[in-house]
């Protein structure tokens, strides 16, 4: 099998190549991937054949009830779905500025930059760009990572997780985030003017950020460190609304960042609780591909977010 040159891929390979790979990678079935494409299965057939002759190798095991991709055809779909993803947002920034708009950012963000971070740069951007179509994603970082990769977000903020992902993004801080728990006004320990140990904290259901995230490892580190059992009695959730909701119409106790606790707090809806728990404030920041020039606006937003006031802002 000869190598594929990049020469001859530019030459052969197209989009409706890449939308057969990404169809038939999503559906698993040909008779599926013809009618979302609207063609006619020996059609999709012919050229899927094409395709693999191209390549040199079976994008998709021929299996009686499925077509799942090979270990190498994954790989092409994988670069299919990123190509298209890149050219629907190609696309729409092109639709936009012909409409008289100024483009098209897609920003992903943690609990915490969204509470606070990013309003505020959202509101100066469309100061400067009031016709500037924003959409924000509010995931954990694993997940915005992932979307950065596969180029559905533009930037994000958020943190590693895994040392590997610093190859592939690059990471401009914004500051630390600070902990604390939380529970509502209405909770027998809300305002209470007393120390509580850990164990006592235990007797009470949690609500808590899932398993694996930065969060949620963090604060099972500082339970080990003070040698007390992780809490059994949970919930958890990614959703800081359903957070929110539960934490504040149960006796639940939560860990939260205090920019986001910040406005429940001077609204008298949550309390802080006074623990011996000690969480080491997380520096989070502007996620971005690796040596991947970043659009005019995206530049711009970036400036807003990493703005000293900014900073001082998010810290509060």
């Amino acid at each position: 099998m000869s190598d594929i040159s990049f020469t001859s891929f530019c030459h052969w390979l197209k989009f409706r190549h890449l939308l057969l790979i990404d169809t038939l990678g999503r559906t698993g079935n040909m008779h599926l991937a013809a009618e979302q494409m609207s063609l006619s299965q020996p059609a999709l057939s012919k050229m899927l054949r094409e395709i693999e002759n191209q390549f040199g190798f079976p994008l998709f095991e021929r299996l009686p009830r499925s077509m799942p991709p090979t270990a190498l055809g994954g790989e092409v779909v994988r670069y299919a779905q990123i190509a298209l993803n890149d050219a629907r947002g190609f696309v729409a920034r092109i639709d936009s500025l012909r409409a008289g708009g100024h483009g098209h950012l897609r920003v992903g963000g943690i609990f915490a930059a969204t509470a606070v971070a990013l309003p505020q740069a959202i509101i100066s951007i469309k100061k400067r760009w009031p016709l500037l179509a924003i959409e924000v994603v509010e995931q954990t970082s694993d997940h915005l990572m992932e979307m950065l990769k596969a180029r559905t977000l533009d930037l994000a903020i958020g943190r590693f997780t895994e040392p590997q992902q610093q190859q592939l993004f690059d990471f401009r801080p914004m500051g630390p985030e600070p902990f604390c728990l939380v529970v509502n006004r209405r909770h027998p320990l809300a305002g209470q003017d007393r120390r509580y140990s850990l164990g006592e904290l235990l007797a009470w259901p949690w609500i808590l950020y899932p398993q694996g995230t930065p969060i949620r490892r963090q604060m099972e580190e500082a339970f080990a460190t003070a040698g007390v059992a992780t809490p059994h009695n949970t919930v958890e959730t990614i959703s800081m609304q359903t957070f929110l909701q539960v934490l504040q119409g149960g006796p639940m106790i939560g860990m939260l960042p205090e920019a986001m606790a910040a406005a429940h707090l001077h609204g008298g809806l949550l309390s802080v609780l006074n623990t011996d728990l000690r969480l080491a404030p997380q520096e989070y920041g502007v996620l971005t591909r690796r040596s991947e020039p970043l659009t005019e606006i995206a530049r711009e937003f970036m400036a807003l977010l990493l703005e000293p006031e900014q900073e001082a802002l998010t810290e509060t």
